[in-house]
């Protein structure tokens, strides 16, 4: 490869690309990785990092209430934004210089620029117009916030980008979107003492869940004084004397301080040079094979640019794997089944495999284990609230295809069950576990009895 000047240039520095970076260069390539804006990417600058950080913040308000009932008396707490924002923007530049020592320590220079492709091998540097020799490309540009259609006061919205470096907690917030981003940050902002009401086009939110989760949850988070309103989205938004109005398709309005956006995001590919170097786009995200491989040979692609599925765990993966594929010699297909996730609501959301809509799509018959119940801290906290846990097993193998928590440490929870479940455990296995007592997620090996059965419904 005397003829190119690296072995792999990477265009963008997010988990995937640091990753694929790292272990590239531990496998003898030498390695350029072309960040515009700053090194960590969505993760770790503007997602789930500093999103955890606030989720953080927002459940001790729940935290001072219910010591009341544990017997402590605590003078009436006050909250400050601009200190909330201070630390959480310390430790996020914490975490990219830790990026930037362990990409410096794997010999893996980082240049700060926009990296165009000008032609299957050769990458064009914007802010200095220095063009680079690539044996290998590899396009990990991840995704941004969509807004939708234009409509009258767009101008007036903010994104989760933009809700992270607010000056001051909006008193009043309108929060259209029904994912997990949404949903997070209506938690967050009511959480801190705002008044929050979430919009949503469909008629639940949380599509692609299970049914039976996204109605616990619309329920735990309609108790708390989340407003709701499904099968409606945001028509006109007006600046006022008092803040933001905001008219819905049904007409009805509400004046705000601040109204989000959080209805999807669109993968980063525009003025990449994608098209002029013959890369073949699919739905407005980078088509990639089984090995993260684009259409031309030698370009790749990983993470929310390939619209897979936008999980950073994902990114890191199919990151590692490309690398080992291409540069280790052990060529590396990432399996994208069985993935956990958790959405960081209030109470949490734990999930891995099948819903029961699908596993009912698939299977001849499945048995459905759930259960609903107060969780014991509520107790004597006297908060209304209650967590719900659900297996869905094959009636012919026994094994389980899903398991979906609401409660709290939900997402702790799922990902150690999703070892099991990635596994493929079966009911008996679940119940031949001792439960540890008094938890939650002993619920999880104490199920035994079966609420229903769905058969598959023949074709017609």
């Amino acid at each position: 490869m005397a003829d190119h000047e690296v072995d792999l240039f990477v265009i963008g520095a997010g988990s995937g690309c640091v990753r694929a970076a790292r272990i590239a260069s531990g496998h003898g390539a030498r390695v350029v990785v072309a960040e515009e804006y700053r090194v960590g990417g969505t993760c770790v600058i503007r997602g789930c990092v500093p999103k955890k950080l606030l989720v953080y913040a927002s459940r001790f308000a729940d935290e001072f209430e219910d010591a009341a009932g544990y017997g402590w008396t605590l003078d009436e707490p006050t909250f400050d934004w601009a200190t909330l924002i201070a630390n959480k923007d310390r430790e996020i530049a914490r975490l990219e210089a830790a990026y930037t020592t362990n990409l410096e320590r794997a010999n893996v220079p980082v240049v700060k620029s926009r990296a165009v492709i000008e032609d299957p091998h050769t990458v064009r540097l914007v802010a200095t117009g220095k063009t680079v020799r690539a044996g290998t490309i590899l396009v990990a540009t991840g995704a941004a916030p969509h807004l939708g259609a234009q409509i009258a006061g767009l101008e007036h919205v903010i994104t989760s980008n933009e809700a992270f470096h607010l000056q001051e907690l909006p008193k009043r917030v309108l929060i259209q979107g029904g994912g997990y981003i949404a949903v997070e940050f209506a938690n967050i902002f009511h959480g801190l003492g705002s008044q929050v009401t979430l919009v949503y086009r469909g008629e639940q939110i949380l599509r692609g869940f299970d049914n039976d989760v996204r109605d616990h949850l619309t329920i735990e988070m309609t108790k708390r004084g989340i407003k709701i309103v499904t099968s409606q989205t945001v028509d006109c938004i007006e600046k006022v004397e008092h803040g933001l109005d905001v008219v819905l398709s049904d007409r009805e309005s509400f004046v705000v301080d601040c109204v989000m956006f959080a209805t999807g995001r669109k993968p980063n590919v525009q003025g990449l040079g994608l098209e002029k170097a013959g890369v073949t786009l699919a739905r407005g995200a980078i088509a990639v094979d089984e090995f993260s491989r684009t259409s031309v040979s030698n370009i790749y692609a990983v993470g929310d640019v390939t619209d897979r599925i936008a999980l950073t765990p994902v990114a890191i993966r199919e990151g590692h794997a490309f690398a080992d594929s291409v540069f280790g010699g052990k060529p590396t297909r990432v399996d994208h089944t069985g993935v956990p996730t958790a959405v960081f609501s209030e109470p949490e959301v734990g999930v891995i495999g099948l819903t029961e809509t699908q596993a009912a799509e698939h299977y001849p018959r499945v048995d459905i284990y759930k259960t609903s119940f107060r969780p014991m801290k509520a107790t004597l906290a006297g908060r209304d609230t209650r967590s719900f846990f659900k297996l869905i097993v094959d009636a012919a193998s026994d094994r389980v295809l899903g398991c979906h928590i609401v409660g709290p440490d939900a997402g702790e929870m799922i990902q150690l069950v999703g070892i099991a479940v990635k596994m493929n455990a079966t009911k008996a296995d679940f119940d031949a576990v001792m439960a540890v007592h008094p938890t939650a997620a002993e619920e999880l090996v104490t199920l035994r009895s079966k609420a229903y059965s769905v058969e598959r419904q023949a074709a017609e």
